[in-house]
């Protein structure tokens, strides 16, 4: 059965507001947030919790690095093409683009720590072994960013569940963008 494509009308009260802080953000609704709408809590949740990652001591290109990490791994199509875009945005080189989405190393071995990292930590659902976070820290990490990828893994581990079991669809802005999977 299909997930309700919410407008501000259609909406339960309580999404409203952010609803329209998104909306303001983006010039329009994207269809994920449309979406999650159904449960005002969940898009709350993920707002929240985005806020607060976008303020972690990661740099926006490692935080870039950490999410599109999360969205090829967990195959959220719609997280793939709207990250890329956000990446293409910063300028980022084509070939690290490239290579995430193709869920390759990255040449820039600080910028590959973080991609490692990020998926020792949903491999092992947090319980990275010794090896992994002194991996990591050797490349100037710290053990702060190391619960901060923990916040970025639980962020968007909510987005691309919720993008997937509502099949959010890519809205016209990211089709450029689109995603099929890694080779």
């Amino acid at each position: 059965m299909p997930f309700t494509h919410h407008t501000a009308q259609t909406a339960p009260d309580a999404a409203r507001p952010t609803m329209a802080a998104i909306e303001g953000k983006f010039g329009f609704l994207p269809a994920p947030a449309a979406l999650m709408s159904e449960s005002p809590e969940l898009l709350q949740a993920f707002t929240r919790s985005n806020a607060l990652f976008e303020r972690s001591t990661l740099t926006e290109l490692e935080r870039e690095v950490l999410v599109l990490t999360i969205a090829t791994r967990n195959e959220c199509h719609v997280c793939v093409a709207l990250h890329t875009a956000s990446l293409t945005r910063a300028a980022a080189p084509a070939e690290l683009v490239a290579a995430l989405r193709a869920r390759q190393p990255l040449t820039d071995p600080r910028l590959d720590a973080i991609r490692v990292f990020t998926l020792a930590v949903l491999d092992a659902a947090g319980g990275v072994d010794e090896e992994q976070m002194r991996a990591f820290l050797e490349r100037g990490f710290t053990r702060r960013n190391a619960l901060e990828v923990v916040l970025g893994v639980g962020t968007y581990t909510l987005s691309t569940f919720a993008n997937r079991m509502t099949e959010a669809p890519l809205d016209p802005p990211f089709a450029p963008f689109a995603w099929e999977g890694a080779a």
